[in-house]
This record gives structure tokens, C-alpha cells and sequence, in this order.
């Protein structure tokens, strides 16, 4: 029996894609694949390390893995209109070099915040603890992601949402990438193109499930907010667009590539889809 480490944020979208393998609905033979719960800059950390077989990762920290890791084609959360947020206490006037809270240094949010507020003062903090900063003043500011972006505090405002951000250094007519998947390229390439495919019909199993899916969640306390929420979350974040990527998707990832390469974060330019695996390998191996 192969184990196969698979790292994940413990935010909804994330577990709901996972679940349908947790819950044995998609398996895949001779194979065990061991889930691991973790915050996104924790994840983004450990993928520069190479620690996991399969990782859920920041669009934004994939130039600075892509000799370790291939890009997956599914497991991805795109913005289209809204994303994270950059929020304060109501009325709060901001200086150009505030003092913000955001969930990671290598996040597609962290950067997209660099190139617009190249004064302000950053202090990283885990998710789940940006609010809570905010509203007690340890911070001027935070930006909220995952679930946050539909609940947090009415005490609070939105001084700007990254949409709005990356729609000024992008064009305007591209979904903002956020996160995505990566598998270790050291792995058999066999075994790589069964594991994406195994992870395609995951997402594809869950989102055709959804309602019987987010019930059993939401039973076993696996999920942070309330039904209502939990469903308004995923359409977001876990749709359709969710299951494989289309060239829309992949033209935005190249563009926040071509962004963050022309601000100075990457060396190189790179184009998502010269990292993929290569599904193909398996249909003309056995042809």
C-alpha cells in the first residue's frame, strides 16, 4: 500500500474538495493517501522545504517551487469579482505606512498587497488571528481570505478589495488566482498522473454532492461557519471551475506570474502550463 501525503488549509473550500477520498467516496488502488490540515503560509513554508507528496499551495509561490513541483490541474480557488479584503475598524483613517496584518509572506494576497501599498508596515499572522488583531488595534489593518471575507465583525469596514487591486495590474477581464495544488516531482510519473487524476474526480465527486457533502461537514464540525454560509462560501471558492482548469484560468495564473516577475519577486518568467504533468504519458505509454 503506497501512502501518499496530501497538505490542505483546514478552510472549507479546501476540506470539501478533500472529503469525497476522506470519506472513501474516490479511492484509488493500493494507494492510502494520509491528509494533512495546515494554514496556507505554513503550507506555502513547507512546499519551499519539498515536505509533502501532494500540497495545496499560493498561486503566487509557485515560480519559487517549480523545480521541486509540478502544477495540478485541479483542487483551485479563483476569485471572479470579489477575493480577499483589506479591512479596519470603521471610520479609521489609514496612513501610507500603516501597520497591516496579512496571513503570509509567499500568499498571492501578500503579494498583490506589496505592489499596492509598498509603504505600509507588514507583520505576518495565522488566518485566523487577523480580525482579532484588527479590532483589538494590535494592527491598522488586515486582509481577511477564506471564510473571514463573508463574516467578519460589523465593527469593521473594507478599505479596499484585492479584486480591485488585481483588476488595475492585470487589465481588468482575468479571475484572480489564488490557490491551487502541487505535486512532488520526484514521484514516478505513473504514480503523479494517477493521483491528479484521483484528485480531479475528488472534486468533481464532491461538487456533484454537494448538499449531502456539506451535511456531513457540517455534522462533524469539520467546517467553521453555518450552513447558509458554508454554501454561499463554496460558490465561490468550490464550484465547477474548481474541478480542472480552463485556459481562462491558466492565462490568469501567467499574468499574476508576469506581475510579480515584472515587481521584482521572481528571476525567471514562467507559463503555468510548461509545468504541468503530463497526462498524456500514460495514453501513449499503453498505446
Amino acid at each position: 500500500m503506497k501512502k501518499v501525503s496530501v497538505a490542505h488549509s483546514p478552510d472549507a473550500d479546501d476540506i470539501f474538495m478533500y472529503y469525497a477520498i476522506k470519506f472513501g467516496w474516490v479511492t484509488l488502488e493500493n494507494t492510502e493517501f494520509e491528509n494533512i490540515a495546515l494554514d496556507i503560509q505554513t503550507l506555502n513554508f513547507e512546499a519551499l522545504k519539498n515536505t509533502y507528496d501532494v500540497t495545496a499551495i499560493s498561486f503566487a509561490l509557485y515560480p519559487l517551487i517549480k523545480d521541486e513541483y509540478a502544477l495540478l490541474k485541479t483542487a483551485v480557488s479563483f476569485g471572479e469579482g470579489y477575493g480577499p479584503k483589506v479591512v479596519k475598524l470603521k471610520g479609521k483613517t489609514l496612513k501610507p505606512n500603516f501597520k497591516v496584518a496579512i496571513s503570509g509572506e509567499h500568499t498571492t494576497n501578500a503579494m498583490l498587497f506589496k505592489i499596492a501599498y509598498p509603504k505600509a508596515k507588514i507583520i505576518y499572522k495565522n488566518f485566523l488571528e487577523i480580525e482579532d488583531a484588527v479590532l483589538k488595534g494590535e494592527v491598522d489593518a488586515g486582509v481577511l481570505i477564506h471564510e473571514s471575507i463573508l463574516t467578519f465583525d460589523e465593527n469593521l469596514e473594507v478599505e479596499r478589495e484585492l479584486w480591485d487591486i488585481w483588476c488595475e495590474l492585470s487589465g481588468g477581464d482575468l479571475p484572480l488566482p489564488l490557490g491551487g495544488m502541487a505535486l512532488r516531482r520526484s514521484l514516478p510519473l505513473s504514480s503523479a498522473i494517477e493521483y491528479e487524476e484521483t484528485l480531479i474526480k475528488a472534486v468533481h465527486v464532491a461538487n456533484a454532492h454537494r448538499p449531502l457533502l456539506s451535511k456531513m461537514l457540517l455534522e462533524r464540525n469539520l467546517i467553521r461557519v453555518d450552513a447558509p454560509t458554508l454554501e454561499k462560501y463554496l460558490k465561490l471558492y468550490a464550484n465547477d471551475t474548481s474541478i480542472q482548469m480552463n485556459e481562462l484560468q491558466y492565462k490568469a495564473i501567467d499574468k499574476l506570474f508576469e506581475i510579480g516577475y515584472n515587481h521584482g519577486f521572481y528571476e525567471t518568467l514562467i507559463r503555468a502550463e510548461d509545468f504541468l504533468i503530463p497526462s498524456e504519458y500514460q495514453e501513449l505509454r499503453n498505446s
